[in-house]
């Protein structure tokens, strides 16, 4: 007697039916070429269509974010580009839908075709002008996104839940973490959360939630030349602006880097494109450990799929030293 086929929790496809699935659900002309880019955090194809013009398929994973907040991503993303944001859009489906849905093993997964998007890869925290071009960017997003009639359809909310609890709960749920650690981390989440209730005022916007600076092209010619064609908008949702902003900062400092130049950048093009009230700005630095700790809390989500050596004990400890030293250089005076 056969054995029974084991149940999976994520597979990756193979390219060739990736390709036959796109043939049949978009009205791309053949034949279609399909190479697999990156697996991980969703699965991601290059499609060449007469092996020339290009588009970028991603198959989501299953996540908390599902249909309802896929569907509000790009309809964002049709609303920006109809306000003439550079950005990458859906392309519509035979049947003139946004997005579909891709059968699995472990069950359907949310599937979408972006245009590609030409120019060159961002060196955001390398070059000054590639960190104001993103900074402008999105400041222009910010400043139409409350023309996005998205109503509560999405689910993702950038809000304390979504970024620190949530999150913690999946670091604490690993064994391997000692007791210094947990508790280490339960106190800095808590005085993180204390600071954040008591700043009122705080702007509330449609966020690009993965701002970082890699997250773009720029373009090298057209009307367009010189700015940052963004993508990538998978975390995006309602969220507080001055958390948007620190996505940037986060990947300036974090894992020693001292990308101080580029943030100065960064927040110097966003000023010009747009006003910035204090108390946004204020807060950036509020956001950058809780912007850590909602990445840590992603990995752990994930070590039934990557495994838990792939989050160890120490790395997590080393990741709440980092934490506590930007909680001292930066935040104290605030916090005593």
């Amino acid at each position: 007697m056969a054995s029974p086929t084991l149940p999976v929790l994520y597979s990756t496809p193979l390219a060739e039916p990736v390709a036959q699935f796109v043939s049949a659900h978009y009205a791309l002309p053949g034949p279609l070429e399909c190479k697999l880019l990156v697996r991980g955090w969703n699965d991601v194809f290059e499609i060449r269509a007469n092996g020339d013009a290009r588009s970028i398929l991603r198959i989501s994973k299953p996540r908390a974010r599902g249909e309802p907040d896929v569907a509000t991503e790009t309809a964002f993303l049709a609303y920006l580009d109809r306000r003439d944001i550079p950005v990458a859009t859906a392309i519509p489906t035979r049947g003139g839908a946004l997005f579909t849905s891709a059968p699995f093993p472990e069950g359907q997964r949310c599937t979408v075709l972006f245009r590609h998007v030409g120019g060159r890869a961002s060196q955001a925290t390398q070059s000054a002008d590639d960190a104001r071009a993103n900074g402008i960017t999105l400041a222009r997003v910010h400043d139409v996104a409350d023309g996005f009639p998205s109503g509560d359809s999405g689910r993702y909310r950038l809000d304390l839940d979504h970024l620190v609890r949530r999150p913690l709960s999946a670091i604490l749920a690993l064994e391997c973490l000692s007791e210094a650690t947990r508790a280490g981390l339960t106190d800095l989440a808590a005085r993180l959360s204390a600071d954040l209730a008591q700043r009122d005022g705080l702007s509330w916007t449609r966020c690009h939630g993965d701002c970082h600076g890699y997250n773009a092209n720029i373009a090298v010619e057209g009307p367009r030349a010189g700015q940052a064609v963004f993508f990538d908008f998978d975390e995006s949702g309602a969220g507080y602006l001055a958390y948007d902003l620190a996505v940037f900062l986060w990947n300036c400092v974090i894992f020693g880097r001292k990308h101080h130049a580029a943030w100065h950048a960064f927040i110097g093009g966003y000023r010009a494109a747009r006003e910035l009230r204090h108390v946004d700005l204020e807060a950036v630095h509020l956001f950058v450990p809780i912007r850590h700790i909602w990445l840590l809390g992603e990995w752990a989500s994930r070590i039934h799929e990557w495994g838990e050596q792939a989050v160890p004990a120490d790395w997590i400890a080393g990741q709440l030293d980092f934490m506590l030293r930007w909680e001292r250089e930066m935040l104290s005076p605030r916090l005593l």
